[in-house]
């Protein structure tokens, strides 16, 4: 099993050519008679409720799970939250009322809805608690800050899913699949009030860390939003506070992160935000999986969101998209400069205060730079001001446009990820399948999904470069500029090996969450 990050060696070896060593038997693979059920608990789910790459990696991961033959019984659950901005299909009745535990509730209970939506590829399962989840915002109020109920709104949605799961005894669930911080109290359930239920006691937990910066810390005065207190046996005595995500890493059968180079990562100090110390302690239970990619919704032969299509047998299309953007932001489009595109959270975990400090050399080298994102005030504030001395070649787009999103990736002639860290990212996969090269750091996912052409000539798919620094990125970019400007065989063969790189969730990482799903299950009906 690739991947598996040993800080020291667990309750269990590892796989060994598809097959488990050790005390436990080999658990089901995938095309084995009995395939698995599989409920997801996440916080978002793209096209629903998404602010970031934990929305597409629920959506894609739960499709392709689907279409992979005998590997789970039907489609995936997915529980997400009903927040206000969920766009409900018309025609969706009022969902099926359950009586859920409620801590925040007078009478200790509470009545949720569960609205069973059709999505594509699998079955979007929404939790509708009005009081919980119909506000403007999914985390907090518009302007920034947290919901000072967030433990009890995430709390009751991990109950609430288990809930339908413990009454569905007709196809007992096998795997419940949490997602950050936000399910970690799905786990501390299970352990209690559920540890010795028939059919929730028996399911295994993996958990999906998809960044680590976030941990849901709830101070001790808020465990009551949990139904917890100090001493309860769940919180130590003496704690000032539970972290839901260490608390979900301890409970879960099976822990993993987006890529196996982030895996290795957080086992530090430097990127493991505290908890490098407990994931350590999972040994061979921890482990990286690259995320993958829908090529069907990422597909520049199909993105109607273009000017022009084109695919890797003919790339003529990519011109005219490109010409197309220029437009659209106001340059030249006749300017052959080369054209440098961002697309995220304006943070600097993300790089782009180092494109912002960068951007006066690269301009002078010619370089043109279209930004897409919203965020940071004072990242935002140095592209304006950038973009106000130099509208023909700066242009910030601040708001989230999926059509222009789209336009970039396509009309940009390189794709910028400078991230300090990036448990994966998929920008830099989705400009390579949009035959438009990456300019990354070395960092995490980034690192396991570009290869460098400046260190291995005839063999890379993008660039990369070390140290978070504005002088480091510059650097990288004018080699990368220059290649281009040289043109022939050498920059033609960049293009078409990034092209041929298969990243699709379905012939790669999917299978490996399969075999992750297995293996926790084992390692649960052992235990």
């Amino acid at each position: 099993m690739t991947g598996i990050i040993t800080a020291r060696r667990g309750l269990l070896n590892r796989f060994t050519n598809g097959q488990e060593r050790g005390d436990v038997a080999p658990a089901r693979r995938y095309h084995d008679p009995m395939p698995l059920r599989v409920a997801f608990i996440a916080a978002e789910c793209e096209p629903w409720a998404k602010t970031g790459g934990l929305g597409d990696v629920v959506d894609a991961l739960a499709r392709a799970l689907g279409e992979l033959t005998g590997a789970t019984d039907g489609q995936v659950d997915v529980f997400l939250p009903r927040y206000r901005a969920v766009p409900v299909p018309s025609g969706t009745g009022p969902g099926r009322t359950i009586r859920v535990p409620d801590p925040g509730s007078l009478d200790g209970a509470t009545d949720v809805a569960i609205v069973d939506v059709a999505a594509n590829g699998y079955r979007l399962r929404l939790v509708d608690a009005p009081e919980a989840f119909d506000r403007d915002g999914f985390y907090g109020p518009p302007g920034g800050g947290d919901f000072a109920d967030n433990a009890h709104r995430f709390g009751l949605l991990s109950r609430a899913a288990l809930e339908v799961l413990r009454l569905e005894k007709d196809r007992p669930v096998d795997v419940i699949h949490l997602h950050d911080w936000h399910s970690g109290p799905a786990a501390i359930y299970r352990e209690r009030p559920f540890g010795d239920d028939q059919i929730l006691g028996r399911a295994a937990i993996v958990l999906t860390l998809h960044n680590l910066a976030y941990h849901g810390w709830t101070p001790a005065a808020d465990l009551s939003q949990l139904g917890l207190a100090v001493g309860d046996g769940i919180v130590p005595r003496g704690a000032d506070g539970l972290d839901l995500l260490a608390a979900g890493i301890e409970r879960a059968e099976m822990v993993n992160t987006v890529s196996p180079g982030y895996a290795r990562e957080s086992l530090t100090p430097e990127f493991g935000f505290g908890l490098d110390r407990i994931l350590k302690a999972k040994g061979d239970r921890y482990q990286g999986i690259l995320n993958g990619l829908d090529t069907t919704v990422w597909n520049p032969a199909t993105d109607t969101d273009l000017a022009a299509t084109y695919g890797p047998a003919d790339l003529s299309g990519k011109a005219t998209c490109r010409a197309d953007l220029l437009t659209q932001v106001g340059f030249d489009a006749v300017d052959d400069a080369p054209v440098l595109g961002m697309i995220g959270r304006l943070d600097p975990q993300k790089g782009f205060d180092l494109l912002a400090e960068a951007a006066p050399r690269l301009l002078k080298g010619g370089a043109r730079l279209v930004v897409q994102g919203s965020g940071d005030a004072r990242i935002a504030a140095a592209f304006r001001s950038l973009a106000a001395k130099r509208p023909d070649r700066v242009a910030l787009i601040e708001r989230f446009d999926r059509a222009m999103a789209r336009r970039i990736y396509a009309g940009a002639d390189f794709f910028l990820m400078p991230s300090r860290f990036e448990p994966c990212g998929t920008g830099q996969m989705i400009s390579l399948r949009y035959a438009t090269p990456p300019i990354v750091r070395r960092t995490g996912g980034l690192a396991d999904s570009v290869v460098d052409e400046i260190r291995q000539p005839g063999k890379g798919t993008g660039f990369a470069f070390d140290a978070a620094t504005p002088a480091a990125l510059a650097e990288a970019c004018e080699a990368a500029m220059a290649m281009r400007v040289a043109g022939g065989p050498a920059w033609n063969g960049l293009v078409a090996r990034g092209l041929a790189v298969d990243f699709d969730w379905r012939t790669g990482s999917a299978r490996q969450y399969v075999d992750l799903y297995e293996r926790a299950l084992a390692i649960r009906r052992r235990d």
